[in-house]
């Protein structure tokens, strides 16, 4: 069985030649309107020039680029060379200066320590088998009080079938499997063809971002239901399944062993 890293390197490598859904470089209207597009749900501060900021994972010419656009100082990870080429071709085209380094989310070895006021990392974490060593690392790279922000899909669209039955969407896969999901056809909208993919729990999506030093301030489900959609698509699926979760956190400025609970923000404890 081919190692689930390098198989997915290669699948998005070649999505990113057929520049494909989520392969596509940012053109002008999304350069228009770069700060909307980074920062949706207004977790970022106002001024971004100069903020060393890491797209982790984020290769395909939109994250890095846009960012770039708003002056801020750019690093840009994917495991993907053909991904990153997109990136060099954006930054080239637009005189936009970036930092591109090729390497996997969970071995940032290549990065200074602590060296990043933001982290931005979008949907990803599936194509690893384990969530908290991309936290740890993540952990090591972010600067005290810095802001990690990442977009993660939900266990349970991961476990939901891609096409509804007579009763709906049914749950297929066991929540708590450890191994590679099997093999999904072409074209479904919540899963790319031939990338390896893992179920990833609450537990570790959240308690693992805790227990490395992190601390919960957002949780946000972007929503993309639309009932009325044909069976099947993203729109219809999402309205039953909800596909995304989009998390804020930040790194505590020490690294203690008691760094292991969800803070909520204005609890009456």
């Amino acid at each position: 069985m081919e190692n689930p890293i390098e198989q997915n390197r290669r699948v998005w490598n070649e999505r990113a030649r057929l520049q494909q859904v989520h392969a596509t470089p940012a053109g002008e209207k999304e350069f228009r309107h770069a700060r909307a597009i980074v920062d949706q749900c207004g977790w970022l501060p106002r001024e971004l020039r100069g903020v060393p900021v890491l797209c982790l994972a984020a290769g395909g010419g939109w994250h890095g680029p846009l960012f770039a656009h708003l002056g801020a100082d750019v690093t840009v990870v994917d495991i993907s060379e053909e991904m990153l080429a997109l990136d060099r071709r954006i930054s080239e085209e637009r005189k936009l200066r970036m930092k591109i380094v090729r390497a996997s989310m969970d071995d940032l070895s290549p990065l200074p320590r602590a060296a990043f006021e933001i982290v931005i990392q979008p949907v990803s974490t599936s194509y690893v088998p384990d969530v908290s060593v991309v936290y740890r690392e993540i952990a090591n790279v972010t600067k005290p009080d810095g802001i990690y922000i990442s977009q993660h899909k939900q266990p349970v669209s991961l476990q939901a079938s891609a096409q509804p039955g007579a009763a709906g969407y049914a749950i297929r896969q066991l929540y708590k499997t450890g191994s590679v999901l099997p093999a999904e056809a072409a074209g479904l909208a919540h899963r790319e063809s031939g990338a390896s993919e893992f179920i990833h729990t609450w537990e570790s999506l959240i308690g693992d971002l805790c227990r490395s030093g992190f601390v919960i301030e957002d949780l946000v489900e972007p929503r993309h239901g639309d009932p009325k959609a044909g069976p099947g698509s993203l729109g219809h699926r999402s309205a039953y399944v909800p596909p995304y979760v989009t998390i804020k956190a930040r790194r505590l400025a020490g690294s203690g062993s008691n760094q292991n609970q969800l803070w909520i923000p204005n609890s009456k404890e």
